[in-house]
């Protein structure tokens, strides 16, 4: 299901509404920074993520309308625990959505809340993390890096979705 594109959701009712808070309990219990239906095996557009102010925001047929910049970073994935690579990603994303009441929103995000952004989107399209490395030479075990590396891919690790 991982690599299914994800159907996008017709109208946002209660089973939609229980869905995201499904998501968001699921998410926080893990810890992570994000959660896509598809990654708890319902193959909806639908997911939420935690931001850099623990904000969590679930959107409906979420989709990227602007983005800038670059940023590179380990990144790490729910799906596949306990492993880390680097990934590019914009630095700046405006990303649009319903919200669980189905009124429109936008959101404007910089650093690690795009980036989760950006994360969780692709899995929606079935597209995974490891999908997206600078290189497969930067994939790693968390436990095999030393130093900063290892402390940074922990903590990215253990809050990504």
């Amino acid at each position: 299901m991982l690599r299914e594109k994800a159907k996008k959701v017709a109208r946002v009712d209660t089973s939609i509404q229980k869905l995201l808070d499904d998501l968001a309990e699921t998410m926080l219990d893990a810890p992570g920074a994000g959660l896509a239906a598809n990654q708890i095996g319902v193959a909806l557009r639908v997911c939420v993520v935690k931001g850099d102010e623990n904000q969590i925001w679930g959107l409906v047929n979420p989709v990227i309308v602007k983005s800038s910049g670059s940023q590179v970073g380990y990144e790490g994935c729910l799906s596949k625990p306990g492993w880390v690579g680097e990934v590019e990603r914009y630095e700046a994303v405006v990303v649009k959505g319903l919200n669980r009441h189905g009124k429109q929103v936008r959101i404007k995000s910089t650093g690690f809340t795009a980036r989760a952004f950006q994360h969780e989107l692709d899995h929606l399209d079935g597209v995974l993390f490891t999908d997206r490395l600078t290189s497969l030479d930067t994939l790693r075990r968390v436990e095999d890096l030393v130093g900063e590396d290892h402390e940074e891919a922990e903590a990215v690790a253990a809050a990504s979705g």
